[in-house]
């Protein structure tokens, strides 16, 4: 009910991304029923229908990627402050998003299995004229019910469970401390980047001598060394000593303790730090090596499997080696995008730069885990469409209309994916938009700094793709 409510009072926005991930859904429905249209049509030709069958996992692909990007943005499943409180933690809202996410799918899947029903002469009983359709379809034959529930069930199930695996509740990592661990002050566990200093303890009261200080402290944990430079030393005139100067404490002149008098701090410690730094953001470059890699295996493959083979002929699929060189290759694209979309950020920073090319450059590199992956999906898919275009001139592969309408059901999830992930950049930089125009900066500047960060990323990319696209459809031509 909860996930109904939410999706019934969204935005218009939100509701035209929650009908994206239902038409996608619907075309990788329609195309996986036929599928098994064609193997109940063509029972002599097991290979033939595998194949189709194999041909649907792009467009899979590529609806799961989508309702995971449209789920990330979504504005009611954000988590609030207080929303936990009544029982909404991260695992709920997770939970929330992860229906959302499979009703939005399943009205998909139920829309493609009307469209089969109608296109095949189930529910008007007039048998379609194609007769490549009717192969297709099925025609005079009966649907098996549980092949046909398990096609439809398989987009929002792999949807649903790809966003509560994207969206699950993640325990913060602890920071690495160079202190041994153990329980500190106030039963605190481990220590933290700073810890309080003599002058801290003095402004609550005096303290007794340094040897009861250092024998309670060792009680608590704390190392000699760490005691010896935070707490200070108390020589025979009761001044502070430090640990260079005193290394062990002095005794007074009668025999008794002295008190500690709150005396200042030194420069270096003078108060605690309430606020610690954040932990710097990971950067995105870890993976280009990888990418890299996988990209040149890809080619690899596709070039030996290419020379053996020889170039497919006109009105057929190319060979399983082949197949397989093309998705290490996007998946090599996929992984590069982030380390890519990260050194054109760095790129742009590049020689003396301007506020506008700081800017440009210092947004990039803060987005490039955001729009880094999706613009190097839709870069192997720009690849992909450059290679078909030259290897079959414009016949293409023998799915005919099907084989259209997974080109573009493929090639629109991914552009909607990258356009969602931009929307997401945007959102989550409207707080330091914000606090720029408070300080002054004109709205041109910042849409000039958008405009220099397209033109970046499309010179970066637009040479690397043709690259790609050209390396991978030389052992097909030849």
């Amino acid at each position: 009910m909860l996930a109904l409510r939410l999706t019934r009072t969204a935005h218009l926005a939100v509701h035209l991304r929650r009908l994206l991930v239902g038409l996608a859904s619907a075309g990788t429905g329609f195309l996986l029923l036929c599928a098994l249209g064609h193997a109940l049509s063509h029972p002599d030709a097991p290979g033939a229908s595998a194949l189709r069958l194999a041909w649907c996992a792009a467009p899979l692909a590529a609806a799961v990627y989508l309702a995971v990007a449209v789920a990330r943005t979504d504005p009611g499943t954000r988590p609030r402050s207080g929303l936990s409180a009544i029982g909404l933690g991260p695992g709920r809202l997770m939970a929330v998003s992860a229906t959302t996410t499979a009703l939005s799918a399943a009205l998909g899947s139920v829309a493609a299995l009307l469209a089969f029903l109608y296109l095949r002469g189930s529910l008007t009983g007039r048998p379609p004229s194609d007769r490549v359709a009717a192969d297709a379809l099925a025609v005079g034959q009966s649907l098996p019910a549980p092949a046909v529930l398990t096609l439809l069930v398989l987009v929002p199930a792999l949807a649903s469970a790809a966003v509560a695996h994207t969206l699950r509740p993640r325990d913060p990592r602890p920071a690495t401390a160079t202190a041994p661990r153990g329980y500190g002050r106030f039963g605190a566990y481990g220590w933290g980047k700073a810890r309080e200093t003599f002058g801290a303890y003095g402004r609550f009261g005096a303290r007794t001598a340094a040897t009861a200080g250092s024998r309670a402290a060792g009680a608590m944990g704390v190392p000699p060394l760490e005691r010896s430079r935070e707490w200070g030393r108390v020589g025979a005139g009761g001044a502070l000593q430090t640990q260079a100067s005193a290394p062990h404490p002095a005794p007074s002149a009668d025999g008794t303790t002295q008190t500690l008098d709150a005396a200042p701090p030194p420069p270096a410690d003078t108060t605690p730090d309430a606020h610690p730094e954040p932990t710097p953001r990971p950067q995105n470059t870890t993976a280009l090596p990888w990418g890299t890699a996988v990209l040149t295996a890809g080619l690899t493959v596709e070039t030996y499997t290419g020379n053996a083979t020889g170039a497919p002929a006109p009105g057929t699929a190319p060979s399983a080696g082949v197949l397989i060189g093309w998705a290490l290759t996007a998946l090599g694209l996929a992984l590069a995008g982030p380390g890519l979309t990260h050194l054109c950020g760095r790129l742009l920073q590049a020689a003396r730069p301007g506020a506008l090319r700081l800017l440009a450059g210092r947004v990039l590199m803060e987005e490039s885990h955001r729009i880094g992956r999706p613009l190097g999906v839709v870069a192997a898919v720009a690849a992909a469409a450059y290679v078909t275009a030259t290897v079959y001139d414009g016949d293409g592969p023998a799915f005919g209309p099907l084989g259209t309408l997974g080109s573009v059901l493929v090639a629109g999830c991914t552009v909607a994916t990258l356009l969602t992930a931009a929307v997401e950049a945007r959102h989550a930089r409207a707080d330091t938009t914000g606090a720029l125009l408070r300080l002054g900066a004109p709205p041109a500047a910042l849409r000039a700094a958008a405009a220099v960060r397209a033109a970046a990323l499309l010179a970066l990319f637009g040479p690397l793709v043709l690259v790609v696209a050209v390396l991978a459809a030389l052992p097909l031509d030849s």
